[in-house]
């Protein structure tokens, strides 16, 4: 007799979503008799079948992890009870499927063949097929054999014209949201349990929750969360984006949103879901119209007022929740709020995982490697980053499309995205957090940067170290450096610095000149700062760079402009170190003038680490040479340690200058006033000792051994 077992159903794991697949206990498929990917039959309020696959080894034995696809067939939802038992499944011969929506699906039947290969299926279950950008709904009409049937090589597949549009598949399920699995798990409990089993508030004796305020950076997933409730749960799903109930006729704006929530009531369970909540529930002591007061003041009463609205919640969405009018953020009205932040790695893998579904991947393509360098993505900017790859590989087939012609499946077969799509994807897509305040840095790294190398060990602790390995620091617990000055003379390479950390730590990277923060009107500076470390806190970990730091936080009591930057440095203290804490965000500033920033930065806490970049030494302007000197044609006579011998108290800017003007110098000799561009031959041009020995007659230090040696002093007090 066949082994019958109850399980408790799971979400699927990301990777097997589509796929037919159900992760169960090693122990459990050792029981059922399952091994090496047989067939089960599950039993829910309907019948589906699966292929067995051995779930993680911490998994619990009562547990049966299916996807949403399968659990719309069955008519289960999460956490609900199943019975699996083995069962056979023959080859088929032939599937006939019709879709649920109009759709031009090029090579049609071969295509599914290859994506449901494998799957066991029957006859009435609806499938749902995951493309690049969206997902294509079929249900099974028939089969041959009948009863439950495995695709192989050989099934033939027959796509029906008609569609069966009342036959929907399930919209979004919970696998198809990547990196929100607490905030999933947090919105089950307080609207799922609710719109399924209401007889357990009832015997409680409490009244469920009435709303969620989801609120978060844009592109995060507010709106998905909410369609992936409505459809897991069956609910009926009414949407109003703000603006649209507006009306100009008096009365008009509050009668439509009486409408939609009595529409709810008589469609009940459902799930209202306002996005945009802050265009119509802005603070009524800050609008000038009477409108959004008499429709805050209506939504107020529709959510809490005397009558009962039964088993209708609303979700509502902003990116804005300071904004709103503080009366609705009480208990009752949104009973709780919850933050959909930016993923972490883990997340933007599993996002990945989700837009790469229905994609032909090269073998080369590494999503762990792309997770890695997407810091500050949200889902939405890695769904445009994976739709850019397949767009690039794309525009090598275009050429060779004839307009008038069907695309051969051949040629469909072959196209693949790979990894060399993804990296030219990842130079068109910025993070949507960073978008304002974006800036493409010059690729510059270490090895380009002249001397310094204690400056540079110094930087890779104080801003790689943290932003790379946290947890290293979280074991021996100790905080990481908040904030790095680098002070030196101009021309010494601070910002070059800046430039190839930047590079080399892969992170997003935020660069603030000082004086475009300052502002003559009142309060405009200070949020200006404010708003630069608040977009440095969404998109981190990231790096803020402030140059010419000293025209930002100057010492206090040394203006006379009407405190504007005295506000400004206050401001500046509290970001960086203040109660809200700075997590995944180093402050790099850079300055040639030390002492003329405000003393409380320089303490412990803000600017941690001092970095002193001194006027290079022999040996430092022998590497700046040769660095400079390493994409010219040179000549036997010029040599770079003789050039850094005779360059004594030349900065690495004094140094470029000179290599250039030698360049140039050489240059003039074969380049003549009124030369055609193809009358120009530079074979065998090199740049030669006179060359340079010219350039020094026109590039000289920019400064002189007075200047220098007050530096030297300034510098010495600073220097720890």
């Amino acid at each position: 007799m066949t082994m019958t077992t109850t399980l408790r159903v799971a979400e699927a794991y990301h990777r097997d979503v589509g796929r037919g697949i159900a992760r169960l206990a090693q122990d459990l498929i050792s029981d059922l008799g399952v091994e090496g990917g047989a067939v089960v039959e599950i039993q829910g309020r309907r019948t589906a079948y699966a292929v067995a696959w051995q779930a993680s080894p911490k998994e619990a034995k009562d547990v049966i992890r299916i996807d949403g696809n399968l659990r719309s067939n069955l008519g289960v939802g999460i956490d609900d009870r199943v019975t699996v038992r083995k069962s056979e499944a023959r080859p088929a011969k032939r599937i006939v499927l019709a879709p649920t929506s109009r759709t031009r699906l090029v090579g049609g039947p071969q295509y599914l063949l290859r994506t449901l290969l494998g799957r066991p299926i029957v006859k009435g279950e609806q499938l749902k097929i995951e493309m690049i950008s969206s997902a294509l709904g079929f249900v099974v009409v028939s089969t041959a054999p009948k009863g439950p049937v495995v695709v192989a090589a050989e099934t033939e597949i027959k796509i029906l014209k008609d569609t069966l549009e009342e036959m929907a598949v399930r919209d979004v399920s919970y696998e198809d949201i990547g990196g929100l699995g607490k905030e999933i798990r947090m919105v089950r409990e307080m609207i799922e349990l609710p719109l399924r089993h209401p007889e357990i508030f009832e015997r409680l004796g409490i009244r469920p929750p009435q709303g969620l305020l989801l609120f978060g950076p844009p592109g995060t997933g507010k709106t998905l969360i909410a369609r992936a409730v409505a459809s897991e749960t069956e609910a009926n799903f009414i949407s109003i984006s703000g603006p649209e109930i507006t009306s100009k006729f008096y009365g008009e704006s509050e009668k439509r949103l009486r409408e939609i929530f009595e529409e709810a009531e008589r469609s009940a369970p459902s799930i209202v879901f306002i996005d945009e909540i802050d265009s119509i529930a802005p603070k009524r002591e800050e609008v000038a119209g009477d409108l959004e007061r008499r429709v805050v003041a209506q939504l107020l009463s529709l959510m809490d007022g005397l009558a009962y609205r039964g088993e209708v919640i609303v979700i509502a969405a902003t990116n804005r929740p300071n904004s709103l009018d503080p009366a609705i953020r009480r208990g009752g009205r949104f009973d709780r709020e919850m933050e959909i932040g930016i993923p972490d790695k883990n997340g933007r893998l599993e996002i990945l995982y989700v837009h790469t579904r229905g994609m032909p991947l090269s073998e080369d393509v590494d999503l762990e490697g792309i997770a890695e360098r997407t810091h500050g993505f949200v889902g939405a900017d890695l769904a445009s980053l994976c739709k850019e790859a397949a767009m690039h590989t794309l525009k090598g087939l275009i050429p060779d499309l004839d307009a008038e012609e069907a695309i051969p499946l051949r040629v469909l077969e072959e196209l693949v995205v790979a990894e060399e799509d993804f990296r030219f994807a990842l130079k068109m897509i910025e993070p949507s957090a960073m978008r304002e305040v974006f800036v493409e840095v010059a690729e510059v790294h270490w090895y380009e940067v002249g001397g310094l190398d204690r400056a540079k060990e110094d930087l890779v602790e104080a801003v790689e170290w943290p932003l790379k390995y946290p947890e290293a620091f979280d074991s021996i617990g100790i905080r990481p450096p908040r904030g790095v000055l680098l002070f030196g003379p101009p021309g010494t390479g601070k910002t070059l610095l800046a430039k190839a950390v930047a590079t080399e730590s892969g992170v997003n990277f935020i660069s603030v000149k000082g004086p475009e923060l300052l502002s003559k009107w009142v309060g405009e500076s200070e949020r200006a700062v404010r708003e630069v470390f608040r977009k440095a806190k969404q998109a981190a970990p990231s790096l803020i760079f402030f140059d010419e730091v000293d025209a930002v936080v100057p010492a206090r009591g040394s203006g006379l402009d009407s405190h504007a930057t005295e506000r400004v440095v206050s401001q500046f203290l509290t970001e960086l170190d203040g109660v809200v804490e700075l997590k995944d965000v180093v402050v790099l500033a850079a300055t040639n003038r030390p002492d003329l920033l405000d003393p409380s930065l320089l303490r412990p806490g803000r600017f941690d680490r001092l970095i002193r970049i001194p006027i290079p030494d022999r040996v430092a302007r022998e590497r700046i040479f040769e660095i400079h000197l390493s994409g010219m044609p040179l000549a036997g006579d010029v040599s770079a340690s003789r050039l850094a011998e005779v360059t004594e108290g030349w900065t690495g800017a004094d140094i470029e200058t000179l290599c250039r003007e030698a360049g140039m110098t050489a240059l003039r000799e074969k380049i003549l006033p009124g030369m055609r561009r193809e009358e120009l031959i530079l074979q065998g041009v090199q740049v030669e000792g006179r060359h340079f020995r010219e350039a020094f007659e026109r590039a000289k230090p920019h400064l002189t051994p007075e200047m220098a040696a007050d530096y030297q002093r300034l510098m010495k007090d600073f220097e720890v």
